[in-house]
């Protein structure tokens, strides 16, 4: 999925006191790392991204560490490196949490949850969904909510739970008829009928 390499920049907006100059040669091996990324050059992306990593760790910039440990997950996840991915996402998230950045926090735990269900980590995969969708309840953000309500689906039926899956499909059902989205509520409790069939 391409959205899998989609790149968040808000991450650098954390404490961040000046402009980064595109003469910095960091941020500079940093843009190129992401251009790779994004041509799809895995190797070259993570050259650049590491080198880039490198020399922030050693500024001890924790912006760029947090920004090039993320892209690198990204570099990782294609490659389907996925506990090199994880390892990277990780740093990345405890950078964000340190710094206490919502929006970060959220896009990097949804790159977790995609890498431990690929290491068929389903337990740990579905608590960081509850994490999230806790996040989602508090700011009654009800799209997001469905959405991560979806991604728990798609984990439990890979977990082989799939009467836990049709409750999800089921509460994501009832979200949509509580906005009157009729038909997507009908078939959501459709999916749910035919897992619980199968199952």
């Amino acid at each position: 999925m391409t959205d899998n390499l989609q790149s968040f920049e808000s991450i650098s907006q954390v404490g961040k006191t000046e402009t980064k100059k595109p003469s910095d040669p960091l941020q500079a091996e940093y843009e190129e790392g992401k251009k790779y990324l994004a041509n799809e050059e895995y190797g070259q992306a993570a050259v650049a991204l590491h080198n880039a990593l490198v020399g922030f760790k050693e500024k001890n910039d924790e912006v760029g560490i947090a920004n090039a440990s993320n892209q690198l997950g990204h570099v990782c996840l294609a490659r389907k490196e996925y506990e090199n991915a994880l390892q990277h996402y990780l740093q990345a998230l405890a950078i964000c949490e340190k710094s206490n950045d919502r929006m970060s926090i959220l896009a990097v735990m949804k790159k977790i949850v995609t890498v431990r269900t690929h290491l068929k980590k389903y337990d740990e995969a579905l608590a960081d969904c509850l994490t999230i969708l806790d996040h989602y309840q508090d700011n009654r953000d009800p799209q997001g909510t469905v959405t991560i309500l979806e991604e728990m689906a798609e984990v439990y039926i890979k977990a082989g739970k799939k009467e836990k899956a049709a409750d999800a499909y089921r509460t994501i059902a009832s979200i949509h008829k509580n906005f009157r989205h009729d038909n997507i509520a009908a078939k959501f409790l459709e999916k749910a009928v035919q897992l619980t069939s199968e199952s």
